[in-house]
């Protein structure tokens, strides 16, 4: 939650917030073009709108054929005995919750015993929901998100409740392993989207102690192992040379994750800030890494700013697809830019969000090759002089939680990457031409925003026991339907 209480992930998969079912993904236009879809690995949009099994936000609902994996992200709750992301405040909400319940039904059993009137089916109703509450508050004690959220589903099933995580790498190694033999004689698009290298940093034993850079890239490492191991197998299929591969990160790395004084979230090297943190480079600034032999030439290097955007109208344009009419698409189809048609990229300006606030805008100068980036407004770092917010999971997106820069501050990331720098706007004579631009295209773009219902409002947000999947019986969900010889796929 950010500081004005509104959610920026879903943190529960028995809430109702989710990938709306009238979004048309790209899989959806693959799947008409006559792909095999899939995706193995994290699905962070959502799974139930109204029931537990309506799966209105599911891939199987969003245009895939086939998914394996976890239907939503790692926490350090997926680990037992690890540390509590989520946890402590749910608990601490639920408790809360539990003790008002108490009063109230004592209440009523007190004002109906004075009134000597028969205690009715309300009572036992509010007494037996009493009882529950005090249950779940038990329950959470020892692991509410280890079983009720860190689970592994195949399709609309699921296989293991909750998930081993000293397996779950092999599992899903294995899943696409078999999707790509057995899909290798017809089109396919797969999703790989990898646990790894989130936080827990749980790495197989083959890996332990292989990085020079501790754990956290000790599961670098066997990220590297799998994602080798997926090259392989396209080429192994005899599908190298008509398989495009796009290897990327969806943000840098999450300075506020530490184990003691360990950190286990990643480095940013030169680059300012991390995950959460909109504007600053280090969160945002990911290498993209593309491979199809005989299309895209190897061994380039093409420096120009692109987004994850482009990677629905890019596929759309290779499946033959049509980009759908009736919204704007973001994104630009990147093979122009890949094979060298074009030396640029076409995004003039990327507009950097926090949540819903617009924190920083990128604009890419073609006249003068210049990159500029203004800041509206950046995170407040703590404790001072630190680089990270590190009393909270992740910064904040606005209230107290951010800097208002007025004027914003501007930096030439050519020329400063780090955005140690910011231009002086009293004396550096490019200063109000170059706002002045931004500005104007801040405009245009916020007329291209349509208002919709918000997925991670409030009541979209919250856990609802209604929609909590269950293998077996609510509250006692357990359930192992998986081959465990698989960890010798990782060592």
């Amino acid at each position: 939650m950010d500081s004005c209480g509104a959610a920026r992930v879903i943190n529960w998969i028995g809430s109702s917030g989710g990938l709306p079912p009238n979004e048309t993904t790209f899989a959806s236009i693959l799947k008409k073009q006559g792909y095999f879809t899939g995706i193995i690995g994290k699905w962070h949009l959502g799974m139930n709108c109204e029931s537990p099994n309506d799966h209105c936000h599911h891939p199987l609902n969003h245009g895939f054929d086939y998914f394996y994996g976890m239907p939503l992200s790692l926490f350090n709750e997926c680990q037992p005995g690890g540390l509590l992301d989520l946890d402590a405040s749910f608990r601490a909400q639920l408790t809360l919750l539990t003790q008002i319940m108490a009063f109230a039904v004592m209440t009523l059993v007190i004002a109906r015993y004075s009134n000597m009137v028969a205690i009715n089916w309300k009572i036992i109703f509010y007494s037996a929901l009493l009882v529950i509450l005090f249950f779940i508050t038990w329950y959470v004690k020892y692991g509410f998100i280890h079983h009720w959220s860190c689970i592994i589903m195949r399709n609309h099933e699921i296989v293991e409740q909750p998930m081993n995580l000293e397996r779950t790498a092999s599992q899903m190694l294995r899943e696409v392993l078999h999707f790509i033999d057995g899909h290798k004689d017809a089109p396919f698009l797969l999703f790989v989207s990898f646990l790894h290298a989130h936080v827990p940093l749980r790495t197989a034993k083959a890996f332990i102690g292989k990085s020079e850079h501790g754990i956290y890239g000790d599961t670098v490492q066997e990220m590297d192992f799998m994602v080798g191991s997926v090259v392989n197998a396209i080429d192994n299929a005899g599908l190298k040379n008509n398989t495009m591969i796009y290897f990327a990160s969806d943000h840098g790395g999450h300075l506020e994750a530490k184990y003691g004084a360990l950190q286990t979230g990643g480095w940013n090297g030169i680059y300012r800030g991390g995950k959460g943190m909109a504007g600053w480079e280090g969160g945002i600034r990911v290498p993209g890494i593309f491979r199809w032999p005989g299309i895209i030439p190897a061994d380039v290097k093409i420096d120009e700013p692109t987004s994850l955007m482009d990677i629905y109208p890019t596929v759309v344009h290779l499946a033959g697809g049509e980009l759908p009419k009736d919204r704007i698409i973001d994104g630009r189809n990147l093979m122009p830019l890949l094979t060298k048609k074009t030396h640029h990229s076409e995004h003039e300006f990327l507009f950097h969000y926090c949540g819903i606030q617009l924190h920083a805008v990128r604009w890419h100068q073609k006249e003068s090759g210049a990159i500029w980036k203004a800041h509206y407004m950046t995170p407040v770092f703590f404790p001072e002089g630190a680089v990270g917010c590190y009393n909270m999971l992740v910064c904040g997106c606005e209230g107290d939680h951010v800097h208002h820069h007025d004027p914003p501050l501007l930096f030439e990331l050519l020329a400063d990457p780090s955005e140690s720098k910011p231009l002086d706007p009293r004396v550096d004579p490019q200063y109000k031409s170059v706002l002045s631009r931004i500005k104007m295209a801040v405009t245009e773009h916020q007329k291209t925003i349509s208002v919709v219902p918000q997925q991670l409002s409030y009541f979209n947000y919250i856990w609802k026991p209604w929609l909590q999947p269950c293998c077996g019986t609510f509250p006692f969900c357990w359930c192992d339907k998986e081959d465990h010889n698989v960890t010798g796929l990782l060592g």
